[in-house]
């Protein structure tokens, strides 16, 4: 894989409608878009293409939380997305057959590598990832570097915390000096609600897959042996037993408190990733010099060498069922989206995207600090964390855990229980998604 820089952006706030009509040529575009928090920048470079060209494009946006269920819903419509998105393998299973062959396109020849696109056993291409993702524990620099100057500091330099034990003797001596610190907690909450639980009982549980993964060396599975389950509760305990919130209110936070906490400078950790970057510093007064990224630890032999959690669940889709022209149109906005100066600025810097296209060269790196932070880590020789979690069986094995770790967090449930969840879960839904 060419090394890339590497960003992102992932969901939440709102949706729009609108009546399509055919351009002079008949071509058209209708894009889908997951991700809510850049509408404004992707219908305004809709709005220049179709000035440019002639060619209509419409951009409509799904309501965080709801683009599958707006998916199918506008699959069904006379007039249907020509460009849409899935978020992996498991996305596409329930797509493929609306998926245009993208293997002879100029935006599949530009791809860095096919690590970033969907390709099936025939050769053929289904799917096209369009931005770079990372995350880890975002931190405030200002106040762990307060923390480092306290007596008795269990270290003196963020260089120092590369693995779990060291993460957690740090973390447990913030939440002793906290008042000292002028601070609520070491993390910021926890929240399961649905706009934030997917933190947890996705991106989190990421991490124990990854490493059983990598143990097994295999790339995906139909029954999870959940080998480090017991490390996935290191990492959970530490988080909900030194946040700013006590285990029991995590039902009723939300993603929106977790920043805000963040923001304010209420915490010095907060789990999430780049994409987070323009909303930390649009809701309180910490600059980018305020923001670093630590991988996620949670005491697996080796893992001083770990880097941040990398990848893509963002993958372009044409629509194989629109008519020939629409599809031409289509394939042809995407290749002005990373091949042109206006589709490369506003993809780059407009939006903070990170891209896996060898047309993004230096001048068009992501405009993001947490993505610099990222490519640090790179530079350094640290192994990235895969994102195993698109192989995950369903929404629904999603759901299970994020409500057996909500139970276990409020002392209504066992640990037992989300061990559960997650293996006979894993089997069960894998099962029923793959039932012929």
């Amino acid at each position: 894989m060419k090394k890339l820089t590497k960003v992102a952006v992932s969901a939440a706030i709102m949706a729009s409608a609108f009546a399509m009509s055919a351009s002079a040529d008949g071509g058209k575009v209708y894009y889908l878009n997951f991700a809510p928090e850049v509408a404004d920048q992707w219908e305004a470079l809709a709005e220049k293409y179709s000035e440019e060209t002639g060619t209509e494009v419409q951009v409509v946006t799904a309501a965080s939380g709801t683009y599958e269920s707006t998916l199918k819903s506008e699959m069904d419509k006379s007039e249907a997305p020509t460009l849409f998105q899935v978020n992996g393998p498991v996305g596409l299973a329930a797509w493929k057959d609306y998926c245009y062959d993208l293997k002879d396109t100029d935006v599949y020849k530009n791809l860095a590598s096919d690590d970033f696109a969907l390709v099936n056993e025939d050769g053929s291409v289904s799917g096209i990832a369009y931005k770079i993702e990372t995350y880890g524990l975002i931190y405030n620099k200002s106040l762990l570097n307060d923390y480092f100057e306290t007596d008795g500091a269990v270290v003196t330099s963020v260089d120092e915390i590369n693995n779990f034990d060291t993460l957690k003797a740090v973390v447990e001596d913030i939440t002793a000096k906290k008042d000292d610190l002028g601070i609520e907690g070491a993390f910021t909450s926890a929240g399961m609600d649905s706009s934030s639980d997917w933190r947890f009982k996705t991106h989190l549980a990421n991490i124990p897959i990854y490493y059983e993964y990598k143990a097994d060396g295999i790339t995906s599975t139909d029954a999870i042996k959940g080998t480090y389950l017991d490390n996935y509760k290191n990492i959970w305990d530490l988080y909900i037993n030194n946040a700013t919130c006590e285990p029991s209110m995590i039902s009723s936070k939300t993603a929106e408190d977790a920043r805000a906490e963040f923001a304010l400078g209420e915490a010095v950790f907060y789990q999430n990733g780049t994409w987070e970057t323009s909303g930390i510093l649009e809701e309180g007064d910490l600059t980018e010099d305020d923001l670093g990224m630590l991988p996620i630890y949670i005491g697996v032999e080796g893992e001083e060498n770990q880097g941040l959690c990398t990848g893509s669940e963002n993958y372009w889709c044409v629509n194989a069922k629109a008519s020939e022209e629409d599809i031409q149109a289509t394939v042809d906005f995407l290749t002005w989206c990373i091949t042109s100066d206006e589709g490369r600025t506003a993809i780059s810097k407009d939006m903070g995207f990170a891209t896996p296209f060898t047309t993004f060269g230096d001048d068009y790196a992501a405009d993001n600090v947490l993505v610099n932070e990222a490519a640090k880590y790179v530079e350094d020789g640290k192994t990235p964390v895969t994102w195993c979690f698109t192989t995950m069986p369903s929404e629904n094995w999603k759901n299970g855990v994020g409500s057996a770790l909500l139970e276990y967090a409020q002392g209504t449930g066992e640990w037992d229980s989300v061990v559960t969840a997650f293996v006979d879960g894993w089997a069960t839904e894998y099962a029923a998604a793959n039932a012929e």
